[in-house]
């Protein structure tokens, strides 16, 4: 992108063009300034304008009231910097309840079909958009993980059971709050999809990974389940239970709902999870969130594309990408900025 700034002080932000000029960028330097990473890549480097060395990224934005703000991003090859207000952070966590955003993009579709892993990430994004003592749980929950798997795998049995209390901890508080995550978007989700869809029936299932038959677990429970299932963790030479290994799953009618689903309900699926998140957000904090869309309504058939954008809550911005020869025009209201990214430049 050029070295130059761009006027987003609009409700609905739209860039149109064709693929490879740039639009793309413009959604994930906002997604990075909420965030302070891409959802596009894991490597800073790859997000440096080719040819060049550094890049910074700064936005200056108002929140609630008159409180107003600004965050900078630098890089330079190799060392990040994150500037909130002024004031530099250590931490991404000071960073991630500034700026409310969530992204529909075509990596979505992982959510629905790739590994356990990648539910079990959107679960924890969805709560710590604004809880950030579930981001503690969760980091804390990986340090212990990773310390008890490498007792393991260096044969430290006698040093397990120190672990397994603090893993019970964290663990449980961890379990405790995606199940309640998981009602409560099963309060709104399976309505919502059935509006769009015409597919009734369908909700999300959260099967964690210590459980027993009077329901949740507490940590004591949670211990012993460590503790019964450590002869297999001593053979795999890895924790075999626990949080890392919960299972969310799609169901209709009690059935696995992705075997017998279409492509375009699968697809549907996947943006409808990136509305719920929103959804979500706004019903838990009543604050209004900022909304990227990166192309993913190419995805679908005009019909459900109206119904999903009907379908939103109310969000603080939209910024939205189209190829030139979309209907942009039917999404767009009278105050719509409207920008054509070509080559990396705007007009």
């Amino acid at each position: 992108m050029c070295d130059e700034h761009i006027d987003v002080n609009s409700r609905e932000v739209f860039f149109v063009g064709d693929n490879g000029q740039g639009k793309s960028n413009l959604l994930e330097s906002v997604y990075c300034l909420a965030y302070g990473s891409s959802f596009r890549t894991r490597s800073d480097a790859d997000m440096i304008k080719k040819g060049g060395d550094s890049y910074h990224i700064r936005s200056l934005f108002r929140g609630e009231g008159d409180f107003s703000g600004s965050v900078d991003i630098f890089f330079d090859g190799s060392k990040k910097k994150i500037v909130k207000n002024g004031k530099s952070i250590k931490d991404r966590r000071d960073l991630i309840t500034t700026i409310p955003c969530v992204v529909f993009c075509h990596g979505d579709l992982q959510f629905i079909l790739g590994e356990p892993e990648r539910r079990r990430f959107f679960l924890d994004q969805c709560l710590s958009m604004y809880d950030l003592l579930h981001l503690d749980a969760v980091r804390n929950y990986g340090k212990i993980l990773k310390s008890r798997n490498l007792c393991l795998r260096e044969g430290k049995f006698d040093l397990i059971s120190s672990y397994d209390f603090q893993l019970a901890h964290y663990g449980v508080e961890v379990q405790s709050k995606r199940e309640n995550a998981v009602f409560r978007f099963n309060q709104f989700f399976g309505s919502l999809y059935e509006s769009i869809s015409g597919v009734s029936g369908v909700l999300i299932r959260y099967v964690p990974s210590w459980k027993k038959n009077a329901g949740t677990v507490c940590e004591k429970d949670a211990v012993s389940i460590l503790e019964e299932k450590r002869t297999s963790d001593e053979n795999a030479l890895t924790t075999t239970s626990g949080p890392h290994r919960d299972r969310i799953r799609f169901e209709k009618n009690g059935e696995d709902f992705i075997k017998i689903a279409s492509t375009g309900q699968i697809r549907l699926l996947s943006v409808l999870l990136r509305v719920a998140q929103s959804i979500f957000f706004r019903r838990e904090t009543e604050r209004l969130p900022i909304l990227l869309f990166d192309d993913v309504l190419l995805e679908l058939d005009p019909e459900k594309r109206q119904a999903v954008m009907a379908n939103l809550p109310e969000y603080e911005q939209l910024f939205c990408t189209f190829l030139p020869g979309e209907p942009w025009e039917r999404y767009a209201k009278t105050d719509t900025k409207v920008y054509t990214i070509k080559n990396g430049a705007w007009k």
